[in-house]
């Protein structure tokens, strides 16, 4: 499998990371981070080919890379607005562009909460056409106690709609 994740906004960047992180080694990294997004340090448990996010002429840019998937976590309300409008003027927003244009499936973890009319405005329109709004919310049923293990559970959860094998958390028996 071939995945493009985009790193967008500032607040919650640690998610992304840990979500490449956690990828299972089959599968062919592409990692973008936005000029918003904090520094992301190193990328400890497996190689990833890095994109600057002003080349919308890099490969993942291009419907004919075939890329299988793209996540955008997190997903700033700009980002998030801009794919929603049509707008592609750096790369996360192309990469997601082509995913929409190919019929791939394309994942958000908007992060901004409370959410304002315009932001769910967006999210309705965007899901209408197939894309994933996961925001990274909360699952209560997980019998969670520790940070780690939320953000293993959200990891989980992502990449189950994205049909991405794991066992970041404990299912439902």
């Amino acid at each position: 499998m071939r995945l493009v994740i985009a790193i967008t906004g500032a607040s919650g960047v640690h998610l992304g990371k840990k979500f490449v992180d956690y990828l299972p080694a089959s599968i062919e990294a592409h990692v973008v981070v936005s000029d918003n997004a904090l520094t992301v340090e190193s990328f400890e448990n497996r190689q990833v080919t890095l994109h600057n996010s002003d080349n919308i002429a890099a490969s993942i840019s291009s419907g004919s890379f075939q890329v299988d998937a793209t996540a955008i976590i997190p997903c700033s309300m700009n980002t998030l607005a801009k794919i929603a409008c049509g707008i592609s003027d750096n790369l996360p927003t192309r990469v997601a562009a082509v995913a929409l244009k190919e019929r791939k499936p394309l994942l958000l973890a908007p992060r901004e909460l409370p959410f304002s009319a315009i932001a769910l405005e967006n999210m309705q329109k965007l899901a209408a056409l197939g894309v994933i709004i996961a925001p990274p919310v909360m699952g209560y049923y997980s019998a969670v106690s520790l940070m780690e293990e939320m953000e293993r559970f959200l990891i989980g959860k992502w990449y189950d709609a994205l049909d991405i094998p794991n066992d970041l958390y404990t299912r439902w028996k």
